[in-house]
């Protein structure tokens, strides 16, 4: 088996379709990740993206042998608010349509934060364990509705390891509470480690049974001054608005080319490479929130051979096991929480 690699359009803002296509194909992708086009986030209003055009868009996706493996919504789950709520299922259910007619495996969402304020949110240990467990009610709630139209149209839905919800510990308590088996975890492998200091292997034992998706990235603690792009102060700090006014929960790494920082990508990969993973390895290389740090055309080539690298290192691949946990949406017999329990 050859891992399945794709990037996520965060990588590449200014790009078209047509260009996602033509370069991920020249780097050595078998798919992407549409998070947005052209620095448009919003993919239900792309002109692209309308009905009309999504015969051509198929056509071109089948001539180049290319896969759309996932839609990244900017869909959240933890408003309290029926209306907004409402707003956000709707919203979800016309990604998944999207995603069925782009023939994407799945649509991504987000739990973003369990207690926002004015100015951004709580941190994790401070908020009440009431509050914690209401904002955790509430996305399970979420995921099960999507998920069961998920599942009627055969595809899935995922929930990042992002914002309050990259604590992997606060991520189990809410799949916990999930009985779609349309619904799992797109887990952001960097997201637990960098921002929670999360061991991989904690991290992945918790996750473990509701893993479906993955994105891969680096960092370190202090990003070398002479490395990334000249980007002006005034851009870094827009880009950095626009995230956080999408997505309350999203912070700052100093990202770096994958595989020249810190995080432990062989013992990833190991890990689930030794539990049978055979999902998409998707870089997730933040251009459009960090726009000081590399161009897609130097980035992205660099990722595909460095997948296949780990891949190989990691060792003989498990099989029988993952798929079936994942479809059935169950944790398998030997499936431990970390702390003891099943």
């Amino acid at each position: 088996m050859i891992p399945r690699t794709a990037f996520s359009t965060l990588s590449c803002p200014d790009w078209s379709f047509q260009d996602l296509i033509r370069n991920g194909t020249a780097f050595g992708f078998d798919g992407v990740e549409i998070r947005l086009l052209q620095r448009e986030t919003d993919l239900l209003s792309l002109p692209d993206f309308q009905p009309s055009q999504l015969k051509d868009r198929r056509r071109e996706l089948a001539d180049a042998g290319f896969q759309i493996c996932g839609l990244s919504s900017s869909v959240q789950l933890q408003s309290p608010d029926k209306f907004e709520r409402q707003h956000q299922i709707e919203t979800g259910r016309r990604y998944l349509e999207l995603a069925v007619e782009l023939g994407a495996g799945f649509v991504r969402v987000f739990g973003d934060v369990l207690q926002p304020t004015e100015h951004g949110s709580v941190p994790v240990e401070d908020v009440s364990p009431e509050q914690r467990s209401r904002t955790v009610s509430l996305v399970a709630e979420g995921l099960n509705q999507l998920g069961e139209l998920a599942e009627r149209q055969a595809i899935e839905v995922l929930i990042e390891t992002h914002g309050d919800f990259s604590n992997t510990v606060v991520m189990e308590e809410t799949m916990r509470q999930v009985s779609s088996p349309a619904a799992g975890v797109l887990w952001d492998t960097h997201h637990p480690w960098r921002f929670f200091d999360e061991e991989l292997s904690a991290s992945f034992q918790r996750l473990r049974p509701w893993i479906r998706h993955t994105h891969w990235k680096d960092s370190v603690r202090r990003r070398p001054a002479s490395q990334g792009e000249e980007s002006p102060a005034d851009d870094a700090e827009a880009a950095a608005t626009k995230a956080h006014d999408l997505m309350s929960g999203h912070r700052h790494a100093d990202y770096v080319l994958f595989r020249s920082g810190e995080f432990p990508a062989q013992e990833c990969m190991r890990l689930l490479k030794e539990d049978g993973y055979s999902g998409w390895h998707c870089l997730e290389w933040e251009k459009m929130w960090h726009p000081e740090i590399e161009s897609p055309e130097l980035a992205l080539p660099l990722f595909p051979p460095k997948i296949r690298e780990l891949w190989k290192a990691a060792g003989p691949l498990a099989t029988g096991r993952a798929n079936a946990r994942l479809r059935e949406g169950k944790a398998p017999a030997d499936y431990t929480d970390g702390f003891g329990g099943k």
